[in-house]
């Protein structure tokens, strides 16, 4: 396996996507946004006609699916400028996350030779025993039971939230227009979707957590969960999850995730066949991460966890 490791040419970055001009639109993408947009509104105008247990499912997959389509906004997608793709897609149907500080944490996460470093990598899920011990009782049981899937699922949306609630009050205190202005977006965009949702829908606030925001989040836990394995070789640490058409249209084929991190720039419905045209190279250069989909990870960690809490090479600070 090393030796077919050393020897495999390692997959390129679509250089094609990246050549596209900044303000060229990507039509699929645009009738994806369409598409998910229209949902919405047609939902959450049909609220009160519609019983919950529709709503739910409905309303959980639609935050989901946008929440997809704001990664391929990062990676340039309807348009390169990130101005435009701000006032397409930054609109938090989610409400916990500015877009912007989505756009800078995601970006980060992809400088590849730092990736799971719970010092350099925004979306690492480990810890360092200095971190832990920093950390209250309550923070520590948190991040036990966020371990496993279920535990990540019931507890990662609240819990990302109460973090982003903390970072908004060190960003806006820090008098830094680089910091704030993130927040103001945030604000003024997510007090118009409540304007629409509570004011004009007539949809209770709490309502909307419950049917829409969190359970949306939750769906979104799941692919990040297995998302990356702590490993020395950088190339290693990204999984290729074989989902079926349902999860894999709602994360945007972007559960193939090792070959996301190796052509970044590729399409979301260009994904599926570049995987099949290097499925045996690419499973080669990630070490053999993979799982045949999210019910095999269900079924193995939905009450087990699966990685330490503490990174394995990560010990100091």
């Amino acid at each position: 396996m090393s030796a077919q490791h050393t020897t495999a040419e390692p997959l390129r970055v679509n250089k094609g996507e990246i050549g596209r001009h900044a303000y060229q639109a990507d039509i699929p993408t645009l009738l994806l946004a369409f598409g998910v947009y229209t949902a919405f509104l047609t939902l959450t105008w049909f609220y009160r006609d519609l019983p919950w247990w529709a709503v739910l499912p409905l309303g959980a997959s639609i935050v989901c699916l946008h929440g997809s389509l704001q990664h391929e906004a990062v990676h340039g997608y309807p348009f390169k400028s990130r101005r435009l793709n701000r006032w397409i897609t930054g609109w938090s149907l989610w409400l916990w996350i500015p877009y912007d500080v989505y756009v800078a944490t995601h970006t980060r996460h992809h400088i590849d030779q730092d990736l799971t470093d719970p010092f350099l990598d925004p979306e690492s899920n480990y810890l360092t025993e200095a971190q832990w011990a920093r950390m209250s009782p309550l923070h520590r049981w948190v991040r036990q039971r966020m371990r496993t899937l279920a535990g990540r699922m019931l507890l990662g949306p609240g819990y990302f939230t109460v973090s982003s609630i903390r970072e908004c009050w060190k960003d806006l205190n820090t008098g830094d227009r680089y910091h704030i202005v993130p927040w103001v977006w945030h604000f003024f965009t997510t007090g118009l979707l409540l304007v629409w949702i509570v004011g004009v829908c007539d949809i209770p606030f709490w309502a909307y957590v419950l049917m829409f925001a969190y359970p949306g989040t939750s769906m979104a836990l799941i692919r990040s969960y297995a998302e990356h394995r702590a490993a020395p070789d950088e190339k290693t640490r990204s999984i290729i999850c074989d989902a079926g058409p349902f999860w894999s249209f709602m994360f945007l084929y972007n559960n193939l995730h090792a070959l996301h991190h190796a052509e970044p720039a590729l399409a979301w419905y260009r994904r599926r066949a570049r995987y099949k045209a290097t499925k045996e190279q690419l499973l080669v250069e990630n070490g053999q991460y993979y799982v045949p989909g999210y019910f095999a990870i269900a079924r193995a960690y939905l009450f087990r966890a699966k990685e330490p809490i503490f990174h394995p090479f990560k010990t100091h600070c």
